[in-house]
């Protein structure tokens, strides 16, 4: 890892816990966390910079320092402090491009590891049954942290052209879940009653906290033998999820409604402020989404101690019971499942072919 290492979105949980991390590291001599806002947990001796991302003076920050190493964190679907929908934009694009255009006139810099998601492949009816890295989204994301995702690595692709010298890692992060999550789809996962699209059941995929800082460590420090830390990778937990299985392991019922329906519902929920129910996540709530982890383990030698499952466990015991026991649900599933109209199995671990 590099010397001197600078980490965006320290105010974040998951930020906040990889600067904690990367200072174990003796490799390392000085860590800058830096966010526009002020941090509400403990940063070790990491030093502190408050300072925001969509100005210049990340340049300055750069140089003063001698910053080897950029972690880029601050890439979220939900504002770390106040604003809306545009500050969240604003951050995302307006600030990658600042970050970028400031490690382009640096001649320090020799790392750059971008925090990204799988979103950036969309949710279509048509899509494949498992995205790889080089699999073309059959329609691109129109708004939401999505669009602002495919931006992003939009303007690192140009970066890493202008300054080949410098090795640069994008981490395409499946839906992030565990004790501590802080994201529109754990917000809606929280809700009482689950609104949901009548006719479908998509499958998801679930990725741990703790396994998002293991892979960022791993993506900021120089590669080991017989792997490869710079390129695109998506990161997930093995194994996929069903939405009603997700709903009866929380014991949460869901309300189906017909799709234009959810539209509706997404607005109410955004206009009292429960949760970031944007179009896009509509899509995902549709369609689903799967993504192959073949890179991650032979190429960057990432495995995930976390499955799909037991990283929505982990999210699940965090949360609480809901308002159905999941052990009565799931003896009342598999009751009906015994039935001869039935046709199927209770409550199972779906494993999808090509997504390890």
């Amino acid at each position: 890892m590099g010397k001197i290492v600078l980490v965006t979105g320290a105010a974040r949980q998951l930020g906040g816990r990889f600067v904690r991390r990367i200072q174990r590291d003796p490799g390392v001599d000085r860590v800058i966390a830096l966010d526009a806002v002020t941090p509400g947990h403990q940063l070790g001796d990491a030093e502190f910079v408050l300072a925001d991302i969509r100005q210049s003076a990340i340049a300055r920050i750069l140089a003063e320092h001698s910053v080897d190493t950029v972690v880029h964190l601050d890439v979220s679907a939900k504002a770390s402090g106040a604003g809306g929908r545009t500050a969240v934009k604003e951050t995302n694009v307006i600030g990658t491009m600042q970050l970028l255009g400031a490690c382009q006139k640096s001649p320090a810099v020799q790392r750059l590891v971008v925090k990204s998601s799988t979103n950036v492949y969309g949710s279509a009816p048509r899509d494949p049954a498992v995205f790889t890295e080089t699999t073309p989204p059959k329609s691109l994301p129109s708004g939401g942290f999505a669009k602002d995702a495919v931006e992003v690595e939009g303007y690192v692709r140009g970066f890493a052209r202008r300054r080949p010298d410098v090795a640069v890692c994008v981490l395409r992060f499946a839906n992030i879940l565990g004790p501590e999550p802080d994201s529109p789809l754990a917000d809606y996962l929280t809700l009482p009653v689950l609104p949901t699209v009548l006719g479908y059941d998509p499958r998801l995929q679930f990725v741990h906290e703790d396994d998002v800082v293991d892979v960022l460590e791993i993506a900021a420090r120089e590669p080991r033998r017989g792997t490869l830390n710079s390129g695109t990778f998506n990161i997930a937990g093995d194994g996929v999820l069903l939405l009603s299985q997700c709903s009866r392991r929380l014991g949460r019922p869901t309300v189906p409604v017909l799709l234009p329906a959810v539209t509706w519902v997404g607005t109410a929920l955004r206009t009292i402020g429960m949760t970031d129910f944007s179009p896009e996540q509509i899509r995902l709530l549709t369609h689903g989404r799967v993504v192959s982890t073949v890179q991650m383990r032979e190429t960057l030698g990432f495995r995930p101690r976390y499955t799909t499952a037991e990283t929505f466990a982990e999210f699940a015991r965090s949360r609480g019971p809901g308002l159905l026991p999941p052990e009565r649900v799931g003896r009342a599933v598999g009751r009906l499942a015994e039935l001869p109209l039935g046709g199927g199995q209770a409550d199972t671990t779906h494993s999808t072919h090509g997504a390890r």
